[in-house]
């Protein structure tokens, strides 16, 4: 109890912010229907109840929205497009296929720098620079070159196109954390580390597999969090530009075109979850590699 007490106490501290918060944004338009009834002297305490409860209310309440993301899982059939399991599903697939692409594109990079010093020179600055780009600006010409690709050129079904598109900008932002978190981390051993191996006559094979390897995981997985969190969010954008009926992404511009905001508010709630699910998968797989190689429980 003693731990979970700060964390208590910071929560219902946010909670009470954020229905106060509900009372100022919402009180505009109330009073505007206060004013078109001709409701004059409402009580305080019903005027604090409309605002919280607006069909769509410029700020959406915690229960407002806790009761969307209850009506749109629990009592919805999760094959339907009303549910946000649905949505959840859609969007995991291209994170998770993103997620594994952009990863191994990652470490395959780190491996290729730290052996050869051209390839440091060259990709490491290429690769940095590739995050200056605005996601924004690159996801409506990812989605639609490779769409057009994959259906045209290569002749794919629509959704496994569609898919994959949306993959390509999962990796396109997962792809770095992971390459600079392993090019930290293979080249973590100590110069002392590394001339006891070569006395020990190993292979560039050997050192890379009983050393480099094994020093690079601790980073590997940190940045592996970093980058299915980055996945989720590259899955989501590629989801906005291209009018998509289906995925978290497409839950939200429904809602901003017909004003809905608890929608829209249960659809980032949702996208939260997943991404902590996400996360914390990654670290449930860290804990079983740590354990595989013999490392302490922390």
């Amino acid at each position: 109890m003693t731990r979970a007490g700060p964390i208590i106490v910071v929560l219902l501290a946010i909670v009470a912010i954020w229905y106060a918060a509900a009372i100022g944004l919402n009180a505009p338009w109330q009073n505007d229907v206060y004013r078109r009834g001709d409701m004059v002297d409402v009580p305080f305490t019903q005027f604090v109840q409309d605002t919280w409860n607006q069909e769509k209310p410029v700020l959406p309440t915690a229960h407002q929205v806790f009761g969307e993301l209850w009506n749109s899982t629990a009592l919805v059939a999760p094959n339907k497009p009303r549910s946000l399991i649905f949505h959840a599903w859609v969007t995991f697939s291209a994170t998770a296929l993103g997620f594994v692409m952009g990863s191994l594109l990652g470490v395959g990079l780190a491996v290729l720098i730290v052996h050869n010093e051209a390839m440091n020179r060259s990709l490491m600055p290429w690769i940095v620079a590739s995050q200056t780009i605005p996601i924004l600006a690159l996801a409506p010409l990812i989605v639609v070159i490779g769409f057009n690709i994959f259906t045209g050129t290569m002749g794919i079904p629509t959704d496994p196109a569609r898919l994959m598109s949306k993959a390509i900008i999962s990796a396109y932002l997962s792809f770095f954390p992971v390459a600079v978190g392993m090019v930290k981390g293979l080249r973590s051993p100590e110069a002392i580390q590394l001339d006891l191996m070569h006395t020990y006559n190993a292979s560039p094979s050997q050192t890379f597999w009983k050393l480099r390897w094994p020093a690079a995981m601790p980073f590997l997985f940190a940045s592996l969090k970093v980058g299915v969190a980055a996945s989720l969010v590259g899955a989501i954008v590629g989801e906005l530009p291209t009018g998509a009926v289906a995925g978290l992404g497409a839950r939200l511009l429904a809602g901003s075109y017909y004003s809905q905001t608890v929608q829209i508010w249960a659809a980032l709630f949702a996208a939260s979850i997943l991404a902590a699910l996400l996360v914390i998968a990654v670290g449930v797989v860290e804990r079983l590699v740590n354990r595989s190689m013999g490392a302490r429980p922390a």
